[in-house]
């Protein structure tokens, strides 16, 4: 049985590895974090159920020359969960269910009801509140059961930003127990057919977009005093004091992001690299008030999804114009000159998180992935999608503990590639951490953000591409077949029924 969910049906147990956890206390705005030996404290903040590792899976050995990749480009959409978009999909470890009837079910409070997944059909979605201290509650100690009462809570935030991590919009009956299947979200779905669904990517870090944000490209979440890598100090909850906190008397308009990103090693070994906006409006406040109507996006906007910019790497390399708009994208694909790194963040139309769209959202996805198999570069680009948080809806799975930052919940990942696997289900632990290890060995050599070998030293708890339950995202790939053309999806699909 699942730790923590309450059972409908009996089901077979599974082994679980017990480690040393992190418990975590929200008090007077403050997360605080240390560390517990489980048994010593009760109950224990959080319980890794991670299946026992398989070493086949997690150690697969590559086939074939993991360099036949010269084009990594990684589309991080928003706000969604493992078990709402493929909690259903055949084979991947998804809601436990008896007869296609699932198995668990989590309380609402205010119905005094337990209730169980359902499928949503519907387009626009709600979800619940999504930061750090969400994370602590949705996940309360391994019970997987805060996710009803987090929304309810969250309703009561007089949202005037709908992007706010600690706020939801009232639409009617909470929805965070919904999920969709092929009938929504049908590309999707295709790709998890033709190409590779992981059914253990985890948030790297237990909070909100801009903390996942930061670990998508340097895997460390800080907050800084001075240019000084060595000033930075871990920062899980507002790395920036951007506005968030409706005491804040003052704002950072121009924080230091002074510790080392991946662009740092890119730059010294001559490697390429894009980060692509997509314009239209961020989510962030320009002043010190908590809640604000949206304003512009663009490449020179930094802000929760495009912190490059804040970087001190990226500007003392004089690399801000590698941060461009995504047309450019569309015309490096088209041309055959994409950068050998490339990311692509959404504006909010187009980023799948609450209000927006479902359908709107796996459009612009889809018209990414087109441009890139359709240019003259498909057959040796990696695209690797995911989206940055679980946005507050449920999923069943306890995320490990690797330090003082994360895991946080799982969240969907697929990689489409000339060299994927078809129709594979990956069930290694992975996190955003195994981009930044495959773009390390496919480009630098091997070599990793690490303070001991980088010549930055600063002052992050784990160099995360390192850490031993991580897996390794070649094990997704056969380099040795021949490369397979591309699967062009129309923007708006009718809705088809099945899938695996």
């Amino acid at each position: 049985m699942l730790p923590g969910i309450f059972p409908l049906e009996p089901e077979n147990s599974m082994t679980r590895n017990v480690v040393p956890v992190v418990a975590f206390l929200w008090c007077a705005g403050i997360l605080t974090v240390f560390v517990v030996i489980a048994g010593c404290m009760s109950p224990p903040a959080v319980m890794n159920n991670a299946p026992t590792p398989n070493p086949t899976a997690q150690q697969g050995v590559p086939q074939g020359d993991i360099h036949k990749i010269q084009h990594v480009v990684i589309i991080m959409q928003e706000n969604r969960a493992f078990d709402e978009y493929f909690g259903t999909y055949p084979g991947a470890e998804g809601i436990p269910m008896k007869d296609g009837v699932p198995t668990i079910c989590v309380p609402d409070p205010q119905s005094n009801s337990c209730v169980k997944p359902y499928y949503d059909p519907n387009d626009r979605n709600e979800g619940g509140p999504h930061g750090a201290p969400s994370a602590v509650a949705d996940i309360n100690g391994g019970k997987m059961d805060g996710f009803i009462r987090q929304q309810l809570l969250g309703r009561k935030q007089a949202c005037a930003s709908s992007v706010d991590p600690a706020c939801t919009q009232s639409l009617g009956k909470p929805d965070v127990m919904g999920y969709h299947d092929a009938r929504e979200i049908p590309n999707y779905w295709r790709y998890a057919d033709d190409y590779v669904l992981q059914d253990h990517m985890f948030e790297p870090v237990a909070s909100w977009s801009l903390p996942a944000h930061l670990f998508m490209v340097s895997a460390w979440s800080a907050k800084c005093t001075s240019p000084d890598p060595m000033s930075c100090k871990n920062e899980l909850a507002n790395p920036q004091s951007i506005g968030l906190q409706l005491n804040q008397k003052t704002r950072e308009v121009n924080p230091e992001y002074a510790w080392t990103d991946i662009t740092y090693l890119l730059y010294r070994k001559n490697i390429s690299w894009a980060y692509y906006v997509d314009e239209g409006t961020q989510p962030d406040c320009e002043n010190d008030a908590m809640f604000c109507d949206p304003k512009p996006q663009n490449a020179s906007t930094p802000e929760i999804w495009n912190p490059l910019p804040w970087f001190e790497t990226v500007k003392q390399d004089n690399q801000l114009r590698n941060i461009q708009p995504l047309n450019n994208y569309y015309t490096a694909a088209k041309a055959g000159t994409l950068p050998s790194v490339v990311w692509i963040v959404p504006n909010q139309l187009h980023s799948e998180h609450p209000p927006a769209l479902v359908s709107t959202g796996q459009a612009h996805t889809t018209s990414l992935i087109n441009a890139a198999m359709e240019g003259p570069g498909w057959n040796s680009t990696a695209i690797f999608l995911t989206w940055d948080d679980w946005g507050g809806f449920y999923d069943h799975f306890v995320p490990p503990v690797v330090d003082i930052n994360g895991y946080g919940l799982r969240v969907p990942g697929l990689v489409i590639s000339p060299y994927a696997k078809k129709g594979y289900v990956d069930h290694q632990t992975l996190t955003f951490d195994a981009y930044l290890k495959f773009i390390e060995d496919d480009f630098l050599g091997g070599e990793r953000i690490d303070p001991a070998t980088d010549q930055r030293t600063d002052r992050r708890p784990t160099v995360r591409e390192n850490v031993t339950v991580l897996g390794d995202l070649r094990s997704d790939f056969d380099f040795t077949q021949k490369p397979r053309p591309g699967v062009i999806l129309p923007l708006y699909p009718l809705n088809r029924t099945g899938g695996g």
